[in-house]
């Protein structure tokens, strides 16, 4: 379990004392922030401003200032207390901590719902009055999202009523985390040698990639048993949450549930569509690397079991966390000596990172942070490549969120989840570069083509096949179609057989890997990954050939929010409304996969 988080020097852990010296500092500071009380309205100075937004530009644009005012210091309380939190996922007083801001902004959200219905209640004429007006200029693009809401956006009543369902509507959500996340539990799996081992949901990813064929069958086989005698539970539990979609859809008024999803952000269901249809012209470049893993695996049948387990070696393994921040410092220098040495001030000097592990401390990685904070990044760094990888990914999430908020107003400094993963994997593949520049050996070099040939299969093939899936749940639902496990078990192997091809058997569980999927209940949410990496991969291309891309790319990585996620792209070069990115990114697949063949005939 290592050590307990006490036992952790400063030296090892982010500095989150940047942002409050103590936990007292966050109480005092938490205490001020709470506003009144519960019986009346938390914030009357704000409440004060409903039923008056229509008198006059200056009232909405002294509105603004202190809407946004309060929601950054809520933003700044949030972030320390989860980030406390995910130190010691065991520690009470950090947990009722959390609980607390996460229920003031809860009721935050709650007690302003009425402010867009009373924007929209301007006509026409009088919102683009408003609009024109100097003194809400810092606000115009906030407004004008505001204003394509108008045919979505009901009555002050109703959407105060609505905004009152918002915990009830998570209910299916959260009932699916508890189950997946704290009352499975599954059956203890063994290796080739007869040795029993614990199954979790983190050891089974560990297994899955573990070079013991009979560890890697027995823990797919016995995880979804696990699932398979629960799907009836989460078929309606997965059937709940789409119907939620569906309710706020019709509430709103959307002709469906993915539009309701995609038009806040602006995004064509084009972008869907056309992720999708690239994946079907493209089914025959991942059938013939299936065909290719097993050949290079020497197995007379290829398993679902079978494809995480790399097709060679991971060479390094001992990089000490040191050398990987300066690796990957180095690998960023493309991008300009300004964002190297800013990153490399980040991982050395600021203490952006809380690298290791200790006792309770949350698993996986993430980058985080707030517009009053430097980026936080949390790792679990054990000295594998894979590890330096996961922390040039998080980098990139750090500098993209650096960036944007030295170069944008408050407002505007959160950039869209649309646009998320472009930074991150950009700067993979700056130390995918550095280090296939500096691979000792065709051995080294082969596992490095591998890594990115599973980056585009996990992230591009396999997260469209998640979004090929939650949008038919989604056309069910609206069609009145009611969810069984039957169903569901039997179009997810379809996809699969479609995806995979036939030298994939589907066997040993796959019928009910949809049972334990968080995505599916996100509303939209997993096809980004497929798109982000698509423009990601794109964007590379072009910023290594020419010093205008990078320029634009950089430029891209300061805009913030400040546009709809389609036009950010569109700033550094890419246009996603066009199968072009995509189709790139599986060329890039069957150009990987040619390497690879040369590479290990």
């Amino acid at each position: 379990m290592g050590r307990n988080r006490t036992e952790v020097p400063e030296q090892e852990r982010w500095n989150v004392e940047a942002l409050y010296s103590t936990v007292e500092s966050w109480k005092k500071e938490f205490e001020n922030a709470m506003g009144a009380g519960e019986k009346g309205p938390r914030w009357p100075d704000l409440v004060s401003f409903k039923g008056k937004l229509k008198e006059s530009p200056e009232g909405v644009a002294r509105f603004l200032d202190a809407y946004f005012e309060l929601e950054r210091k809520l933003s700044k309380l949030h972030v320390y207390a989860h980030l406390r939190l995910d130190e010691d996922l065991g520690n009470d007083s950090l947990k009722e901590n959390f609980g607390r801001i996460s229920s003031l902004i809860h009721d935050f959200q709650l007690e302003y719902a009425w402010v867009e219905p009373e924007l929209l209640s301007l006509s026409q004429e009088e919102f683009e009055k408003l609009l024109s007006h100097p003194k809400v200029r810092p606000y115009l693009f906030h407004l004008e999202k505001i204003a394509r809401m108008r045919p979505h956006t009901l009555s002050q009543e109703l959407e105060e009523m609505l905004a009152l369902s918002g915990k009830a509507l998570e209910t299916s959500y959260k009932a699916f985390g508890a189950l997946n996340n704290a009352d499975l539990s599954f059956p203890a799996v063994e290796n080739s040698q007869g040795e029993k081992k614990e199954l979790t949901n983190g050891t089974y990813l560990l297994y899955m990639r573990d070079p013991d064929r009979t560890l890697r069958k027995t823990s797919f086989e016995n995880l979804h048993s696990v699932y398979r005698d629960h799907a009836n539970s989460i078929c309606e539990m997965l059937q709940g949450q789409v119907q939620s979609h569906l309710y706020v859809a019709r509430a709103k008024k959307f002709k469906d549930c993915r539009e309701a999803a995609l038009f806040p952000r602006r995004i064509d269901g084009a972008v869907y569509d056309n992720l999708i249809s690239s994946m079907h012209q493209n089914f025959d470049a991942l059938h013939d690397y299936i065909t290719l893993r097993k050949q290079l695996l020497g197995l007379p049948d290829l398993h679902m079991y079978d494809l995480y387990i790399p097709l060679v070696e991971e060479v390094q393994t001992s990089m000490d966390y040191d050398e990987a921040c300066q690796l990957v410092a180095e690998s960023v220098k493309p991008l300009g000596e300004e964002y190297a040495v800013q990153l490399k001030k980040g991982l050395f000097e600021e203490r952006w990172v809380d690298p290791f592990e200790n006792q309770s401390k949350r698993s996986g990685a993430y980058s985080s942070g707030c517009y009053d904070s430097m980026p936080y990044i949390l790792m679990n760094y054990h000295g594998t490549l894979n590890d330096v990888l996961t922390l040039a990914h998080e980098a990139g999430h750090s500098m993209h969120s650096f960036l944007s908020r030295e170069n944008q107003p408050y407002v505007y400094s959160s950039y869209p989840i649309f646009v998320a993963e472009v930074a991150s994997t950009f700067n993979e593949q700056l130390l995918l570069k550095l280090l296939k520049e500096r691979a000792k050996s065709k051995k080294e070099l082969a596992y490095l083509i591998n890594y990115e040939i599973e980056a585009i299969r996990t992230t591009i093939f396999r997260q469209t096949l998640f979004a090929e899936f939650e949008l038919q749940l989604h056309r069910w639902a609206e069609e009145g179609v009611p969810f069984t496990p039957t169903l569901l078990k039997e179009a997810y192997v379809e996809l699969n057989r479609k995806y995979y091809g036939p030298d994939l058997i589907l066997d040993g569980g796959i019928d009910y890997e949809w049972t334990r999927i968080p995505h599916f209940y996100y509303n939209f949410y997993v096809y980004q990954y497929a798109t982000g990496l698509s423009a990601a991969l794109a964007l590379f291309e072009k910023a290594s050939a020419s010093e205008d891309a990078k320029k634009r790319y950089l430029q891209f990585l300061s805009s913030g929010g400040s546009r709809y996620p389609l036009d950010l792209l569109e700033i550094a070069g890419v246009d996603l409304k066009s199968k072009e990115p995509v189709d790139a990114a599986m060329r890039r697949f069957r150009d990987l996969v040619g390497e690879l063949k040369k590479l290990l005939a």
